[in-house]
């Protein structure tokens, strides 16, 4: 990212000392402390002047959400986002494609994404065929109801032919 990225600004919460940070040299993080949830604002600024910043809003939270987990000493809040360019400029077009990747060592998320999205695909589509379960079931009971409505209005319909006879 370096080979593009001329910076990376952190907007935090109020409550913490300067809250807006700007990182200039990889790894673009920060290392804070505290407790609670907060957005991040977290804006990129490239290299070429003329490639418009990106902004992404990060949802951190300062604690362990997953009762099930071990407490651990540090809280991850990680989230996987892929930035795609879409008609780069000339300039942001080559330092893309030329760049070299740029290897610290090894990095290990905490969170398996390849994994996460898996799952997250097969509740998906499990959430998708309850819904139009859901959906059939209730049309079938709609028209039910329909044809319910229907014959009692044809009950309610003789019903006022007889009285109308009997007046008569």
């Amino acid at each position: 990212m370096s080979a593009y990225v001329k910076k990376i600004q952190f907007k935090l919460h109020e409550s913490y000392g300067n809250p807006l940070r700007v990182v200039t040299k990889p790894p673009y993080e920060i290392t804070e402390t505290g407790w609670g949830e907060f957005e991040i604002i977290i804006k990129i600024f490239f290299i070429d002047p003329n490639e418009r910043p990106v902004t992404l809003y990060h949802l951190l939270k300062l604690f362990q959400s997953d009762s099930s987990a071990m407490p651990k000493k540090t809280v991850v809040s990680e989230f996987y986002d892929e930035m795609i360019f879409q008609d780069p400029t000339a300039m942001m077009q080559q330092l893309l494609t030329t760049s070299r990747q740029l290897t610290l060592g090894a990095y290990k998320h905490e969170t398996e994404f390849a994994e996460l999205e898996l799952r997250t695909r097969e509740k998906l589509e499990l959430a998708k065929r309850k819904s139009s379960q859901e959906i059939t079931e209730l049309k079938e009971r709609l028209k039910a109801s329909r044809e319910t409505i229907n014959f009692l209005k044809n009950e309610i319909r003789k019903l006022e032919e007889e009285d109308q006879l009997k007046d008569h």
